[in-house]
């Protein structure tokens, strides 16, 4: 089973990639095929081109060639694997954008005869995600957790409902001790064991 792991953060010593390191580390050690994309490394654009926006509706939505091997990954994994920080109550831009571009029709959805939208990631069997807060649990639940909602409940209308979704948080980061930051990669570790 593959797994693709997108992580965010624009500071590759930064503990997003930690945590992502230990996610794929723990696939490894079990033999998993592992595809690990860094958004900002990548130089992946956030925006949408005037052209990608015309082009949308069209036969060929995908104008970029790095949009078309991110759909490339996506079209081949069984399990989507998130690592982000939280900021502003939701997703980095460049993470809602890699959304934007990439979960297109044709690839994240289809419309049938009907022209009812029909999920086209069905192939997906489970999503995860794993992200930091700055903020205290009460606050994120007060601002319900957008990036949470969009990538467990939104991404699974175009996997499938059936689709298994899976998460791990870390509030308050920016006060964590390094012994609290060692257990909760202890928690990653466990968490990617199972995937």
């Amino acid at each position: 089973m593959s797994v693709l792991i997108i992580v965010v953060h624009p500071d590759p010593d930064s503990f997003t990639h930690r945590i992502a390191d230990r996610i794929v580390t723990t696939l490894q050690e079990q033999d998993r095929a592992v595809v690990w994309v860094d958004l900002y490394a990548a130089g992946f654009s956030a925006a949408m081109s005037p052209a990608e926006i015309a082009a949308y509706q069209s036969e060929n939505p995908v104008l970029d060639p790095l949009v078309m091997d991110q759909i490339s990954h996506i079209s081949s994994c069984e399990t989507l694997v998130f690592v982000y920080p939280t900021w502003w109550s939701g997703l980095p831009a460049v993470l809602k954008g890699w959304l934007d571009r990439v979960m297109v029709p044709g690839v994240a959805f289809r419309f049938n005869e009907q022209g009812k939208v029909r999920p086209a990631l069905t192939h997906v069997k489970r999503i995860v995600g794993v992200s930091t807060y700055e903020t205290r649990w009460l606050s994120t639940k007060t601002v319900n957790d957008n990036g949470r909602r969009k990538l467990l409940r939104a991404m699974r209308l175009s996997t499938g409902l059936t689709t298994r979704a899976g998460w791990l948080s870390l509030h308050d980061v920016n006060v964590k001790t390094p012994e609290q930051c060692a257990r909760f990669l202890e928690r990653v570790e466990r968490l990617a064991a199972r995937l």
